[in-house]
């Protein structure tokens, strides 16, 4: 049988609290009306591009396309385009991105990506290994977020900037280990990352919270998880659900039936991308063995109109399901 503490670790790895508190039967003191006033909404433009970039939770939110055809139409006849930059097991200092070298080829790289698209709008949800790694690093964590921000904001100047928290884990049936330890440290970790999200000038998103906090104990009775940490498509649905209204906007109410053409759309357009900035065969087109490959280069920006002519047809897509709704 394998280890609790073994598979934990695991889990640690392919991944990349409010404390808690003595009962207390004293209700808590009123809010201040500052802290109970309703949060805005954050204000996408016309031609907005929003790039997301983080580890796990976002890069696979790609296999479902359940998050652009939500904000696409809860922002009505707003129109913004949607380019995925995560990398599983990624951190704020580049770990996963940097292939053969040191982190800071993993940050030189998403440089340039950021240069090439030219965001104006960036989430960003980093954090996740705090789970299992609690948060004894949380200075030096904070130091490469600040410093990450800034590169952002060099390559892209003018950008807004959204920061999200890692959501909850879940406690599933043995050999799965118990999660509960690791969601306190998720809880407490938001707490500070909500402190460094308001001292950088960025918009707050507390998924955390938005999925239903600190789980209550025992083990989950309807899993949205593989595994306690990796999302299922379920998952994935009420997951962007929840970030369109953690950004204070309204979910469209519409069927999973009726999102299904927006949704197709957006899984072609999401693979084309993947295919234009994360080639298979980097290291012969672009890397230490480009003398072999490297005349094959110059089809990779052949993506690009394949890629503009998907987001097109999302917007044709989103502008028939916005019609339909208005008809019915």
């Amino acid at each position: 049988m394998i280890r609790t503490a073994t598979l934990t670790a695991a889990l640690a790895c392919l991944c990349s609290g409010t404390h808690l508190l003595a009962q207390d039967t004293t209700p808590p003191p009123a809010a201040p009306a500052a802290a109970t006033a309703e949060k805005a909404a954050f204000a996408f433009k016309d031609g907005d591009r929003l790039v997301l970039i983080g580890n796990t939770v976002i890069e696979r939110e790609q296999r479902y396309a359940t998050l652009e055809p939500r904000l696409a139409l809860a922002l009505g006849e707003t129109k913004v385009t949607i380019r995925n930059l995560a990398w599983s097991g990624d951190t704020v200092y580049g770990h996963a991105r940097s292939y053969f070298g040191p982190p800071e080829e993993g940050l030189e790289r998403m440089a340039k990506h950021l240069e090439l698209l030219k965001p104006t709008v960036v989430l960003l949800c980093y954090g996740s290994e705090m789970a299992f790694e609690g948060l004894s690093d949380l200075p030096r964590f904070l130091t490469g977020y600040r410093n990450l921000l800034a590169l952002i904001r060099k390559q892209a100047p003018g950008v807004r900037v959204i920061i999200a928290t890692p959501p909850p884990l879940e406690n599933l049936p043995p050999p799965m280990p118990d999660l509960t330890d690791a969601n306190k440290n998720l809880s407490s970790f938001r707490d500070a990352l909500r402190k460094f999200a308001g001292s950088q000038n960025t918009y707050f998103v507390d998924w955390f919270e938005l999925m239903g906090g600190m789980p209550k104990p025992g083990q989950t009775a309807k899993p949205l998880t593989e595994n306690g940490v990796h999302y299922t498509r379920e998952g994935y649905q009420k997951l962007s659900t929840k970030l369109v209204q953690g950004l204070g906007l309204t979910p469209p109410q519409i069927s999973e039936a009726e999102l299904g053409g927006l949704q197709k759309e957006v899984l072609k357009k999401d693979e084309l991308f993947f295919n234009r900035w994360r080639p298979q065969n980097e290291t012969y087109l672009f890397g230490f063995r480009k003398h072999e490959q490297g005349q094959n280069a110059k089809e990779i920006p052949m993506f690009d109109p394949l890629i503009d002519q998907a987001d097109a047809k999302i917007q044709e897509l989103k502008a028939e399901l916005l019609s339909n709704k208005k008809t019915l």
